[in-house]
C-alpha cells in the first residue's frame, strides 16, 4: 500500500508526539479524535493519522502530510486547534512535540 510521500517527497510530513496524563488516556483519544474530520478539509491537508501506543496506551501521534509549511501553518491557526491548545495543559503529561521531516528515502 502506498504512501502519500511514495509519489510526492516534497511533502512536509509532520510527526506530533504527547503523552496523556495517568488517567487521562480516553479524554486526550476523545479530543484528538475530533481533530480529524475538520483537518481533513483544510486546505493542503494530505493525510492526518491518528495512532496510539501499543505497548504504552498513553501514547498518541499523528502522522500528517501537508502540502506546503505554510499550509501547515494555517492549520495551526484554526479554531479546532487552538481550542486543543487551550485544554491540552490538562490532558498531556509533558510537552507535544512536533517534529517536521522530508522523505529522503
Amino acid at each position: 500500500m502506498p504512501t502519500p510521500t511514495d509519489d510526492n517527497r516534497d511533502l512536509l510530513t509532520v510527526i506530533a508526539r504527547m503523552r496523556a496524563k495517568p488517567g487521562k488516556e480516553e479524554e486526550l483519544k476523545a479530543e484528538l479524535e475530533k481533530l480529524i474530520e475538520p483537518t481533513s478539509q483544510e486546505d493542503g491537508y494530505v493525510n492526518y493519522d491518528l495512532h496510539q501506543g501499543w505497548d504504552d496506551p498513553a501514547v498518541f501521534f499523528f502522522y500528517e502530510n501537508w502540502e506546503s509549511e505554510a499550509q501547515l501553518d494555517a492549520h495551526l491557526q484554526t479554531p479546532h486547534l487552538v481550542h486543543f491548545v487551550g485544554i491540552m495543559g490538562d490532558l498531556l503529561d509533558g510537552e507535544l512535540v512536533i517534529q517536521k521531516l522530508r522523505r529522503i528515502a
